[in-house]
Order: C-alpha cells, then structure tokens, then sequence
C-alpha cells in the first residue's frame, strides 16, 4: 500500500501558516491528478490546492476554519494499486464512488446528489399482484396566477407568501401590494409580506475574508482614534461633462463618477500630502507616499476586499475607468494577484447609487485616511437670490487624528472640492 503526503507548499514570501476556506473533496473520494483539493487564504490572498497524484483520499488535515503551517501534511493521498477493491455487494447510493472526467472539477455536494448512481443490481423479487385499482382523486386546483393581472413583483410576493391572485380582491384593473396587505389582514396573515412560519436561526463560521475583514476593522478601530468631516458638493457640471464624455465614448468604458474622483483626489493630494500617507504605530514612523496608489474598497462575494490602481496620478480618466472595471472584475472572480491587493496609501470607497446621505467609513491600516462617496441628489438651491435644481452630493473623509489635524482635513476638502465643482480646472493638465 502506498500513502502519498501532500505537504502544503509556501504560498507567499514570510508566510507562516494559511487558513482553510474550503474543501473540494472529502476522505474516501477519489480524486485525478491536478483536480482541486481546497483553497487556503493569507492575507487576502486565496491560493487553490491542486492534488500532484490520482488515488482515493485517505485523510484530511483539519476543518474549514484552521490554520495549517506551511510544510506540513495537508492531504493524504492512497495512491493507485492501494486502493481496497470494490465490493460485489450492493452499495449504498450514497457510497457508489463517480468516476471523474479528465480536467472536470471536483462535484460539490448538490452536484453530488444529482449524479446517478451506479450500483450492482439486487437479485429480482418476486413480482406482487395488481394492487386494487383506485379511483384518482379529483386535482387540486392550482392557484390562478397567470389569470389576473399583476406586476412581476406583485406576482413573487404572492408566491413567497402562497397566496392565490385569483382569491385577491382588487378595486383596480389589477393587484397590487395594498390588495396583498389587504388580503393578509383580512385572513390574519402579516402586512409585511413576511407572512408564514419564520426561518430557523442559522449558525455561520466565521472564517477566510471575513475574518480576515473583522481582525481588521478590529484593530482599525482599536488603535486609531478616527474623526469623519462630511463635506458637500455641487457636482451639476461635473455630471454635464459626464454625460457629453459618455455620449461621444467610442470603444472606451462608461464613465463614472469614480474616475472624475480619483482625478481630483491626485491633484489636490500633492497640497496635502499628509493625508496619502501610512503610519507604523509599532516603529513610530510615518511615510509620505509620493505617488497615488489607490485602493478601490471592491464588494465580493466573500466580503470586502481592496484592489489597488498603481500611480493614478499618472492616468487619465479613460484609464482609469478601465482600471477599475478591470481590477473590480479580477476581485470578484478571485484572479487578483497579492500585489493588485497590497500597498494602498489612501483609500475610496462607494456604495453608487445606494451611498446615502453620509457614512463614515473606517480607515484601511496602515493608511491615515479614506474617502466615501455618498449618492448624488437632486436639490433645491438659492443660487444668488434664485432657487435653483442642482446636483449635489456628499464626500465623507475619515482620518487618523494621530497624524491628520482636523484643519489640514478640511483644508483638503476644500482643494477638491475647488477641483470636482470646476471640471474644466480638473482635466486641464
């Protein structure tokens, strides 16, 4: 019998030990060379394990959640010739081994479920006689959802709530969430269309990014005394500009309103260059980043992660909308390297169109400040005695009061806003 040990290899420069964020097979699969084992986490770098043999899997090191040091056994591997032989018996179809085509990715285990099964067919039994023949029941009737007339959205609330549209009273020409909350009153049900018996409480480990995320918003908010300034800004003329730079586009990205941001950020920066800085509490030294290199705080689907454009000063706005559609993409997907992931000296983050009214945002360690961008509102505004609709939206800066003064904050603010309310001033070189 031969035992293959699968040592986990070093994954990155001065790493000691990775996390295991998921499994891809479990103890008695068996698995073909090169084909998925589990995917380890440093830092916010995911790795992907590879098996270097085929075989049946003979043991597992420890469960999502654990850190494995480097160099020890991550997976043991039964290679071929010492696997057990199969049984003559039936199998369980749940104990029916699939084989797995060359380059096909490990099942999960829906997937699993919803492959047939294989398994040795049992002696035939003797046939039974005809059971008695019964009459059918008479069908139930099915709720009549298509013969009313209703918006989509209407139409799913009913369904998540079980309600047929065909028993729902309307005085229009067709239902709508008031008739549903109607009907939900008048048959005791709830108005919040959370009707029904409520969802068990479910227990999450708390493991990979999100751990990662919480060790650090912990530590950001434990060591650094933050303070936020919310400032206003009238960006009518800057959504004008976009809008004329979109229509005549070409082959380049749609605008945002990011890269106008990231422009006016490295302009006013060099003013204030306190603030495009990073401080080692531990060593007592700050550093004054030459260059903008910007974290761009990216929504994935295992948490928050933060992709860095390398010297943004250096780009135009075309490029940088690229850039952020190109290291969105790569986040999101889990292809972004450590260095697209590393060595921000200021950060900007943006919900879009659901940024709210203000926020304030916690500050990315080691760096001394952030920018959130919050939603842009149409507003009513006495412009020299006459009211006007403006544009208008607010930028929340928060900052290490360690190393920025409010006055320096503000005074930085106040330079971009003088760029983003000017775009003329702000695309001229």
């Amino acid at each position: 019998m031969s035992v293959y040990q699968f040592k986990l290899p070093d994954i990155g420069e001065g790493i000691a030990e990775a996390e295991i964020v998921a499994w891809h097979v479990k103890v008695g699969d068996k698995v073909e060379e090169d084909q998925q084992l589990a995917d380890m986490m440093t830092d916010k770098a995911t790795v992907e394990m590879e098996s270097p043999v085929a075989g049946v899997v003979k043991s597992l090191a420890g469960e999502v959640g654990d850190q494995i040091a480097i160099g020890s056994v991550l997976v043991e591997i039964e290679t071929e010739g010492g696997a057990p032989a199969v049984k003559s018996e039936p199998a369980a179809a749940s104990e029916v081994e699939q084989p797995m085509a060359d380059g096909a990715e490990a099942p999960t285990r829906e997937q699993e479920e919803a492959i047939p099964t294989m398994a040795v067919a049992p002696e035939p039994e003797p046939v039974p006689a005809p059971a008695p023949r019964v009459e059918p029941e008479v069908a139930k009737k099915e709720p009549s959802h298509e013969k009313v007339l209703a918006s989509p959205a209407v139409r799913q609330r009913a369904r998540d709530l079980g309600i047929d549209l065909g028993q729902v009273k309307t005085g229009s020409d067709r239902i709508r969430h008031a008739d549903l909350d109607a009907y939900l009153l008048y048959n005791g049900g709830s108005v919040s269309g959370r009707g029904g018996a409520p969802r068990p409480d479910e227990t999450i480990k708390v493991v990979g990014l999100r751990r990662k995320i919480a060790e650090n918003m912990q530590e950001a908010k434990r060591r650094i005394p933050h303070f936020t300034l919310v400032e206003e800004f009238d960006v009518t003329a800057l959504e004008e500009t976009r809008t004329m730079m979109n229509a005549d586009r070409g082959s380049n990205p749609k605008l945002t309103v990011l890269p106008f941001l990231i422009t006016a950020m490295a302009k006013a920066l060099p003013e204030w260059p306190m603030l495009n800085a990073t401080f080692d509490d531990d060593a007592g030294v700050i550093t004054r980043h030459g260059s903008l290199n910007l974290g761009m705080a990216t929504q994935t689907p295992n948490g928050l992660m933060v992709a860095v454009i390398r010297d943004a000063q250096n780009q135009s706005v075309w490029q940088l909308a690229r850039e952020i559609l190109r290291l969105a993409d790569a986040a999101r997907t889990g292809k972004a390297t450590r260095e697209e992931l590393s060595g921000s000296s200021i950060t900007l983050s943006s919900l879009g169109p659901m940024g709210g009214v203000t926020s304030t945002p916690v500050i990315n360690r080691p760096e001394v400040a952030i920018i959130a961008v919050n939603k842009v509102r149409e507003m009513p505004v006495i412009i020299d005695g006459e009211l006007e609709a403006r544009k208008l939206m607010n930028l929340s800066l928060s900052c290490d009061h360690r190393v920025v003064d409010g006055w320096d904050a503000a005074s930085f603010m106040q330079t971009l806003k003088g760029y983003i309310e000017n775009p003329i001033r702000l695309l001229s070189a």
